[in-house]
């Protein structure tokens, strides 16, 4: 291989591991400039190629992530330049002329938690700010996002789009909330990372990109960011608890594996102690919330005797406080069941059959709690039934497991 042609392999490395690595920050460097994320990738994009070209040259520059900055700056300025015509562009390009032709820093300031709560505008629906979020922070191609959802790449593209294009038309502010909003919008973009890392958990390790390592990344960048906040590290918490069970989650025959009858062996010692760290530490805090809440219901999953349902119920008891949904509702009653009350637990379950008939995991619990009670042929039929609702996959087997256990132990009933 000639140095010619080495060069530009080392080149193209160090622009991709550029773009991997650090799109996110000089994104939000830019946007936080512009005001247009359209503009922003659109001209970060462009600096990138120029810099294939330029460094190919001359080689790598002191500071790559500044070459790049500036470079973009300028190819927003150009483009800026020639859409003056209309009098909102030549407003918009008089605003940002004068930052933009100033020698930016190499010390780039970080600007990623701006752009993640704009991403996560309460604006914009659930979806959108996933995808939003994962393209802009995570760098994820619209591809692999439509790929994560089951959607095609024209229908994600056009849902990134639509979002990129509210954020424009409704001036959707590019900052930080204050005190007053910071929960609630604080809670919306949790809830946004703590979506990507379930996308990610269902779907398993073989797809192209690890949602669930994506949304952990996003997790760690805000405790960065925004350190000291107990949900974010409860947030934190409870994915990396959760993602330390992932290789144990289905069994040898395919079927899902709930958390007391995994193989201890398959866990990972590491994240589990990093996330009962991340716990202590927002519980010292003495500020509980929902994620902390469910951090501590994961990790009482993993106790070493198993499952500890008592202190499970009662957490569940405290978050269906905070959280007053059937769903939460649904898990109290299978904990109240497993703690040794399990009339009350269905009792409980019942009562929820109007606003989640529709619920698939309602059926499969309601399944093992008539089970529990002993009344077999109605869990044969509520096994049929969650299984009627559910493709193939580690799910179904899990439930076809437990009816044929139900079957072929001849409880009263069959």
């Amino acid at each position: 291989m000639n140095g010619i042609a080495s060069q530009a392999i080392s080149v193209s490395r160090a622009i991709d591991t550029l773009m991997r690595e650090d799109r996110g920050r000089l994104l939000a460097a830019l946007v936080s400039r512009l005001r247009n994320l359209d503009l922003a990738e659109e001209a970060l994009q462009e600096a990138a190629i120029s810099a294939m070209q330029h460094w190919g040259r001359s080689g790598l520059p002191s500071s790559p992530k500044a070459w790049l900055l500036k470079v973009a700056f300028r190819k927003a300025l150009d483009k800026m330049r020639g859409a003056k015509r209309s009098q909102q562009n030549a407003q918009a390009f008089s605003l940002v002329m004068p930052d933009m032709i100033e020698d930016e820093p190499d010390e780039i300031p970080d600007e990623r938690l701006r752009l993640i709560f704009t991403c996560c505008h309460p604006a914009l629906d659930p979806k959108s700010q996933v995808a939003l979020t994962l393209r802009t922070i995570c760098g994820l191609t619209t591809g692999e996002i439509a790929n994560a959802f089951l959607d095609t790449e024209t229908t994600m593209g056009q849902r990134i789009s639509r979002a990129k294009s509210k954020i424009t038309n409704a001036a959707i502010p590019f900052s930080v909330p204050d005190a007053e909003e910071w929960d609630s919008r604080c809670d919306t973009v949790l809830t946004t990372v703590y979506l990507i890392f379930t996308t990610g958990y269902v779907a398993g390790r073989n797809e192209e990109r690890d949602l669930c390592a994506e949304a952990i990344f996003l997790a760690r960048l805000l405790d960065v960011l925004r350190s000291g906040n107990p949900e974010i590290q409860g947030a934190l918490a409870l994915m990396l608890l959760t993602d330390a069970r992932r290789n144990a989650r289905t069994g040898p025959d395919g079927a899902s594996v709930p958390p007391g009858e995994q193989d201890r062996s398959l866990w990972n010692l590491e994240k589990i102690a990093e996330g009962r760290q991340q716990l202590d530490k927002a519980m010292a805090l003495r500020a509980p919330g929902p994620f902390q809440i469910k951090a501590a219901i994961s990790d009482c999953h993993m106790a070493e005797n198993g499952p500890d349902w008592p202190q499970i119920a009662l957490l569940y008891r405290s978050l269906f406080t905070r959280e007053p949904n059937p769903v939460v509702e649904l898990n109290l009653a299978v904990a109240t069941a497993e703690a040794g009350f399990a009339k009350a637990g269905l009792m409980l379950c019942e009562q929820l059959g109007a606003e989640l008939e529709k619920y698939q995991p309602f059926h499969a619990a309601r399944a093992d709690l008539l089970a529990k009670n002993g009344r077999a042929k109605e869990a044969l039929a509520a096994y049929d039934t969650a299984m009627d609702m559910i493709g193939e996959g580690p799910e179904r087997l899990f439930l076809e497991k437990r009816r044929a256990m139900l079957v072929s132990s001849g409880l009263p009933g069959e």
